[in-house]
């Protein structure tokens, strides 16, 4: 092979009977959900179309999807009787297909076919996409007998395996009695997590020749993954810190005011969690379809925050354990959690005035509006929680989703793992003390220390996305 065909793109045909989801395999790999037509109707590809497969930019593989073979068996009946050429000397394979390809027949009858040939003939190898759920049938072994005749490395591809009716273990040894051992399951709708790299290796056993390309596309395509992963759950703990951060003062006596902050800060969480789910299925290219609606069943909101939380009194610039903070805590700790404007919130006040300026300027505001008869408005720790695990559970099914899957997703609610669960509310308590930090209201504070926590909350989240990976059930469809 000269140098020049060596660094050329690897060109891989996709090939079958008609409606075995070729397309949908296309689809999967170039994670493309717009790429052809994807359709229960027979014959719905007609024509060759390709896609490249880059690495770092660089196309590693074409691929090319092609016509669904329909009428193999009167195909293998034609090429039996091409046996020889003009001359009478023997044809082998590519010969007797490429004899073919001029007669007119392959421009009529068999043009379906013919397409299929041809490209085969023009590619360095090809996938052979079965359905799963169908019956071993004798067009089938027509079909490879046909696809032998090409004389390039051939795959058969287990496609469907997730269904109920899939029969992989016929499909295996039929496909084994006719000399082909080399098999991959590759479900288009939900492919296992290493299915694609599997692909990859086994096409390298075939094309040694070529296999620096694949080991290249393979651990392109697993920085890929690892990359969008992380940028993932970074949007999700965005999500988390904007929503636990945000903080509405709303008039305590004036029922209206409080049902109106009430029912603005719900469609402020509904408006946020939808921006990040917009984000998450454009970070994995699918579209608005893929996802099944589900309303999030907000509380009434968290009415305290807990003003000496450790990371508020170390912005008050006062050390838990120290004389202040012990004494205000005895002081007056429950009447806060209880809601109460007793003696021991200007107990409060008092110990906060002696710890310094800073504390004044971070917290006067605040317990002025307390003792002025009004109430702080936060989000929930239940509903905080159940946008984490909205968020892992969307993230989970993505990646468990091929593109070319019908079906939407539905949204699960599951509870979290307590340790994990725990994990991530205890990173979010910091976020309470930072109403700056919240961009529920269309503005952010750009601030080193909520990136630090956005990226701690992340961390805890790639913890708990370990436990959903393995409980979530993907979607399926054709």
């Amino acid at each position: 092979m000269s140098d020049s065909a060596s660094q050329a793109p690897v060109r891989i045909a996709l090939v079958g009977h008609t409606n075995t989801g070729k397309t949908s395999l296309m689809r999967t790999l170039t994670r493309d959900g717009g790429f052809g037509e994807v359709s229960s109707r027979p014959s719905t590809t007609r024509h060759v179309e390709g896609a490249r497969l880059l690495a770092d930019g660089v196309p590693m593989v074409e691929l090319y999807d092609t016509p669904g073979m329909e009428d193999a068996s009167a195909l293998f009946d034609e090429l039996e009787t091409l046996e020889t050429d003009a001359r009478g000397a023997r044809l082998d394979g590519p010969a007797r297909i490429e004899r073919f390809l001029g007669l007119e027949q392959a421009h009529r009858r068999f043009e379906q076919e013919a397409k299929v040939l041809r490209q085969m003939l023009a590619s360095d190898a090809a996938l052979y996409v079965v359905d799963a759920r169908d019956p071993v049938l004798a067009k089938h072994r027509d079909e490879l007998a046909i696809l032998a005749m090409c004389a390039r490395p051939l795959l058969p591809v287990l496609n469907f395996v997730g269904s109920p009716v899939a029969d992989e273990a016929a499909w295996r040894a039929a496909l084994a009695r006719l000399g082909l051992h080399a098999v991959v399951r590759f479900d288009t709708v939900a492919p296992e997590r290493d299915g694609e790299a599997l692909l990859y290796a086994k096409l390298a056993t075939l094309l040694d020749a070529r296999r620096a390309h694949f080991d290249r596309l393979a651990a392109s395509r697993a920085r890929e993954a690892g990359a969008r992963r992380a940028a993932a759950l970074l949007r999700v703990a965005e999500l988390l810190v904007d929503v636990a951060a945000a903080r509405v003062s709303v008039e305590r006596a004036s029922a209206v005011a409080v049902d109106t902050a009430v029912g603005a800060l719900n469609q402020a969480v509904r408006a946020r969690e939808q921006g990040c789910v917009d984000a998450l299925l454009a970070l994995y290219r699918f579209s608005g379809t893929a996802l099944e609606e589900a309303g999030l069943p907000l509380a009434e909101g968290r009415w305290e925050e807990d003003l000496f939380h450790p990371e508020t009194l170390r912005l008050a610039g006062v050390r838990v354990g120290g004389g202040v903070a012990a004494g205000a805590a005895a002081g007056f700790g429950v009447d806060l959690l209880v809601g109460g404007l007793t003696l021991g919130t200007a107990t409060a006040v008092g110990a906060l005035a002696g710890g310094g300026v800073q504390a004044l300027r971070q917290f006067g505001g605040r317990i002025a509006d307390r003792l002025g008869g009004r109430r702080t408005l936060t989000v929930a720790d239940a509903v905080v929680a159940l946008l984490a695990v909205r968020g892992l559970c969307l993230v989970a099914a993505l990646e468990r989703r091929g593109h070319a899957a019908m079906t939407p997703i539905r949204r699960f609610g599951d509870a979290l793992d307590g340790e994990a669960g725990e994990g991530i509310r205890m990173e979010l308590e910091d976020a309470r003390a930072h109403p700056e930090w919240s961009a529920l209201d269309g503005r952010v504070e750009a601030n080193g220390e909520r990136r630090v926590l956005v990226e701690r909350v992340a961390g805890r989240l790639e913890e708990a996305l370990a436990g959903i990976d393995g409980s979530l059930e993907p979607s399926s469809g054709g």
